[in-house]
């Protein structure tokens, strides 16, 4: 695993906190101010602001979250430089960072200034895969980095609760590129959970499935979403329940939430399983084994932790893990035997993969 020079990283810790102060900047112009409110025992930060008459208000996050407190103690110094990020987002792409096609960061772009991220929205997929790179320090190589969709995943949960909403996906796509269409939905033939331009890209919303069975294929209504429908997914919570900071190599950055490179590891060794499409099945295990071998290195614990909660999941969990990972080079395997004891780990039953309960869609 080829590990990124010293200077890159640096670059690339800075990008990272310039386009996070100038996402701030966008949403949360100096002319409003930032307030709690409590909701369910919990405290949140918002933005206000007035226009005539009227006071709005936007959903800011967790009270908890010491980068929010930062950044708002910080709100009237931020004078981000769009000229300064694009001269970085060059100097790490030619470090030997991925940076995506054209269409996806564009598609990408447009999510995250329509406010998807800052809603608590998941960027999920081979587009999140290529932004490990940066807070790895590691070269991820290039096979398992091209990709021909942009997958975007939100808790129902928060996207019925959170009390807000962007715009529906197909007026934030169309305004990229007014040749995308809505794909009817086989579970569901009015609510629509992907859509396709003319050049055949595709652009897919996702929701955990945590009920029945009986909701497998059919659309969840997201109301954070503009109403629209996200495909409900098993093992997707486990996936996007731990999150972490990143960002795009296209235009000035673009910052993203992705889920923890050590959950999105053991999960592509269940999805490479549970293939349907089994020719993508090889790119799944690519990547597992391209992040297994970083994260023995940089998070050894926390890659432990991921395969060990995933595995406390129960007997299916089990069987999909051990499957997925006696399909990884010897290497990898050799990796996991050390950190977790092979395809061992305590049996006791968990309450879920995530540690918590949450509505089903």
């Amino acid at each position: 695993m080829e590990e990124m020079d010293l200077a890159a990283q640096t670059m690339f810790a800075e990008l990272l906190q310039r386009t996070l102060d100038a996402e701030f900047d966008a949403e949360f112009p100096e002319k409003g101010s930032f307030r709690r409110k409590k909701s369910k025992d919990r405290f949140y930060w918002h933005y206000q602001w007035r226009e005539g008459e009227k006071v709005l208000s936007k959903y800011v996050g967790p009270a908890t979250d010491p980068a929010i407190a930062d950044r708002i103690e910080r709100f009237g110094e931020f004078k981000a430089s769009f000229k300064r990020r694009q001269t970085l987002v060059r100097a790490l792409i030619g470090a030997g960072l991925p940076t995506p096609d054209p269409v996806s960061g564009v598609i990408v772009e447009a999510m995250w200034k329509a406010g998807f991220f800052r809603l608590r929205g998941v960027l999920v997929g081979t587009l999140a895969f290529q932004t490990y790179a940066g807070p790895l320090g590691v070269n991820l190589g290039g096979r398992p980095l091209t990709t021909q969709d942009a997958d975007f995943a939100q808790s129902w949960g928060i996207s019925e609760n959170i009390g807000e909403s962007i715009a529906d996906p197909l007026t934030i796509l169309r305004g990229v590129d007014p040749t995308f269409r809505p794909v009817p939905n086989l579970g569901d033939p009015v609510v629509s959970t992907r859509y396709r331009n003319r050049m055949d890209y595709a652009v897919d919303f996702l929701t955990p499935n945590r009920g029945s069975a009986e909701h497998q294929g059919k659309p969840a209504r997201m109301k954070a979403l503009g109403g629209a429908g996200a495909q409900p997914l098993r093992h997707l919570d486990f996936l996007i329940r731990e999150t972490e900071r990143s960002l795009l190599l296209f235009g000035g950055g673009v910052p993203v939430t992705v889920p923890r490179a050590e959950r999105y590891a053991v999960h592509k060794l269940i999805v490479a399983v549970e293939r349907v499409e089994q020719a993508k099945s090889p790119k799944d295990i690519l990547q597992a084994h391209t992040l297994i071998q970083a994260l023995a290195v940089r998070r050894p614990a926390e890659l432990a932790q991921a395969w060990k909660t995933a595995w406390a999941a129960g007997d299916q969990w089990r069987k999909k893990l051990a499957a997925g990972r006696q399909r990884l080079p010897a290497d990898s395997q050799a990796t996991l035997d050390r950190l977790v004891g092979g395809a061992k780990a305590p049996t006791r039953r968990a309450r879920g993969p995530g540690g918590g309960k949450e509505a089903a869609p």
